[in-house]
């Protein structure tokens, strides 16, 4: 069967209503779930999968980690057996990602928030460790900024940390981090980027007044070598940071939380990186994690439904759940109540999305 015809055929098996059990879909296509998605939250579905294909009769779902962009893109190219079940995103889905969807026939997604994290700005454990203001970053990683005149913006000229702030170590500016198709550098720009980008006066009244020319500044970074895109994978970044003490890297703190004896986290605005500061906000560069499931699928491949409910399960994202025991902060009570009625309803993501 043609991929157009899979897709034709699991889309109308959707539309009218009709059910086809897992053992005759196991026959004819694919039996278990296919998750893709941002290396953020791949190791929290990967435990989630390990622990739903030891305790149920199905398969282990099978989790690849290629980022939050490349992750929704692949989901959205269309419904049936050749695409994604779900797509793990360390940032909400973004309108234009709703409409390739719902152009593609992905019609119904449904949202599923599954707690918070932080984004560190890390090095080697025998590294000084350093506290750098949101300001401090900007100044380091953008391609332009503020220059001596008001209004003017310069190519950036600061090669060392010292340059950016005298308060800092005389050390050459290397940090390493993710592409642009990965959700922790989006939320990496938008939280530690724009927030120290914000603190020139005169770049703060352009997100009023020229929108587009506002984040364009804050959101470009430098590609003059100080900042090394180090592809999805975080292990190959604290390989590098053990091996140059004086390299940086971001990533997210469930990463953190598991190479505590190789790596530590800057203290950003005064605080340090913790669970705690995390889970109550006074991190200032943490963000919701989420993962997004398409409602024609379920019932439909095998083990899906089982899945979803696994992870929403107190057992897996609650205060003493598993997934806390791995650095995931969980959301409070109500929300998380909130959502699991939503995913057992399979309430679908309203298409005016953000």
């Amino acid at each position: 069967m043609s991929n157009h015809r899979k897709s034709l055929s699991l889309a109308a098996i959707a539309t009218i209503g009709l059910s086809l059990s897992s053992a005759a879909f196991a026959q004819s296509g694919r039996d278990y779930v296919y998750i893709v998605g941002s290396s953020t939250v791949y190791p929290f579905a990967t435990v989630v999968a390990e622990r739903f294909g030891r305790g149920s009769e199905f398969k282990t779902p099978k989790v690849e980690s290629t980022g939050s962009g490349g992750g929704l893109k692949l989901f959205c190219d269309g419904v049936g057996v050749d695409y994604p079940d779900v797509a793990n995103s360390s940032r909400a889905i973004k309108q234009s990602e709703v409409d390739s969807c719902a152009a593609n026939g992905v019609t119904e997604i449904v949202e599923v928030k599954i707690g918070y994290d932080g984004i560190v700005f890390a090095n080697a454990i025998q590294a000084e460790t350093m506290t750098l203001s949101r300001a401090d970053i900007f100044l380091a990683l953008a391609k332009e900024v503020p220059g001596k005149a008001e209004g003017e913006l310069i190519e950036n000229p600061y090669q060392t940390w010292a340059d950016v702030n005298p308060d800092l170590p005389a050390i050459k500016i290397e940090v390493l981090g993710p592409p642009p198709t990965s959700g922790t550098r989006d939320a990496f720009v938008e939280l530690a980027m724009e927030g120290g980008c914000k603190a020139t006066p005169w770049i703060a009244a352009l997100k009023s007044s020229d929108k587009n020319r506002y984040k364009a500044i804050c959101h470009t970074i430098r590609e003059d070598g100080r900042f090394v895109e180090a592809g999805e994978n975080d292990n190959l970044i604290v390989q590098k940071l053990q091996a140059n003490p004086d390299a940086f890297g971001i990533f997210g703190f469930s990463f953190l939380d598991q190479n505590m004896e190789k790596v530590k986290g800057s203290l950003i605005d005064g605080v340090e990186p913790t669970f705690d500061a995390i889970a109550d906000g006074e991190y200032p560069v943490s963000r919701p994690l989420y993962f997004y499931a398409k409602k024609a699928h379920v019932d439909v491949i095998p083990g899906l439904r089982g899945f979803l409910r696994e992870f929403t399960s107190e057992r897996a994202w609650g205060e003493e759940g598993y997934l806390s025991d791995r650095g995931l902060i969980p959301m409070p009570d109500a929300e998380r109540k909130q959502v699991a009625t939503a995913v057992r309803d399979l309430t679908p993501l309203s298409m005016a999305a953000e």
